[in-house]
């Protein structure tokens, strides 16, 4: 289990704690290079696909949590980067995706044939136009009956005992503000619900 914020600031463990944290993030980007210096070594460097991701986001004490153990913005929000011939580089879209859609993307790339049984869609649109149209909405689970569903402005999240949290990423990144009891936001509850698994 992650350990509780309140151990972690009485043991004084917490500049230490970002400090690993830190360490694993700046190995990780060493060995990244690695493979990229390999790749732009060797004959397959212009018919290579690039994707680089992470399974899991993390806490590092944000509303007094460690580790992965929510689905709040934090907990599952991971890097996620594609480089492909034909493709410009260095875009950036705002759309929301899943790890799920990275085998549809790559049989699209590769040139394979669609597999219909997979739940991802491919994300070539967004490495044509990042700013495009996507109407598609991210969806994450932690635990039985616990359901937070992404759009390009809102995370909704339902737990298994039927409270709900809604969060306006425009104006409240850190997901401080619960909207889930605003009339004003009875829609934009809608909408969301419409894309929880059944």
């Amino acid at each position: 289990m992650s350990p509780e914020h309140s151990w972690v600031v009485s043991a004084g463990q917490w500049h230490h704690a970002v400090q690993s944290y830190l360490a694993s993030i700046a190995f990780a980007d060493y060995c990244l290079g690695l493979v990229l210096d390999a790749i732009d070594a060797s004959p397959h460097k212009d018919n290579t696909i690039l994707v680089l991701f992470s399974d899991h986001g993390f806490h590092l004490g944000e509303k007094q949590r460690w580790a992965k153990r929510t689905i709040w913005e934090d907990g599952v929000r991971v890097p996620l980067i594609v480089a492909a011939p034909g493709f410009k580089a260095g875009q950036r879209s705002n759309q929301p995706t899943q790890l799920l859609d990275i085998f549809p993307t790559l049989l699209e790339l590769a040139g394979l044939p669609t597999d219909d049984s997979q739940e991802g869609h491919s994300l070539v649109p967004l490495l044509s136009n990042p700013d495009g149209e996507w109407p598609h909405m991210a969806i994450s689970s932690f635990g039985k009956g616990n359901y937070a569903i992404r759009s390009e402005h809102y995370r909704y999240i339902t737990y298994v005992d039927r409270s709900e949290e809604l969060y306006d990423h425009r104006k409240d990144p850190h997901e401080w503000h619960n909207l889930a009891g605003d009339k004003i936001k009875a829609d934009v509850l809608a909408e969301h619900r419409k894309h929880l698994p059944t």
